[in-house]
């Protein structure tokens, strides 16, 4: 499941980071990694903190553009730009801001393409594999 979601970072990176001249070539790469980190840490802290069934309807919402879940992840590669990049506040923020919505949103579509089979999957693999959630996803996606 993460494969996936590096390769749609990674498809969608076109103008935000691959084609960007204030992202220098030899970090492009980490950049996409660092994207798709961001996503993955913002998700795992959603259901670490015990809110699976906020992260259950994200996933089941149409538009996310103004989702707190998609804002949270938008700041934290912007911040992480900024850090370990030196990039300018405002370009990590706009580079953030074009990348992670669109990254987003796809993954949504790619969920629900696949009847939300894989949704268990990737949240049981983001806890860790420590307990297989696809029972309880499935279960709480029955019930909305």
């Amino acid at each position: 499941m993460f494969e996936k979601l590096f390769l749609l970072v990674k498809n969608n990176a076109g103008k935000a980071v691959i084609n960007n001249p204030e992202i220098p070539e030899k970090d492009r790469e980490s950049v996409i990694t660092e994207a798709s980190s961001s996503i993955i840490d913002v998700l795992k802290n959603q259901i670490e903190s015990g809110r699976i069934k906020d992260l259950v309807g994200f996933f089941q919402l149409t538009g996310i553009r103004n989702n707190p879940i998609v804002n949270n992840i938008v700041n934290k590669f912007a911040n992480r730009l900024n850090k370990y990049y030196s990039i300018s506040p405002n370009t990590a923020y706009s580079v953030s801001s074009e990348l992670i919505p669109a990254v987003m949103v796809q993954l949504v579509q790619q969920s629900k393409n696949a009847h939300n089979k894989d949704l268990g999957i990737m949240f049981t693999q983001l806890n860790g594999n420590r307990a297989d959630l696809s029972a309880m996803v499935n279960s709480m996606l029955i019930a909305s």
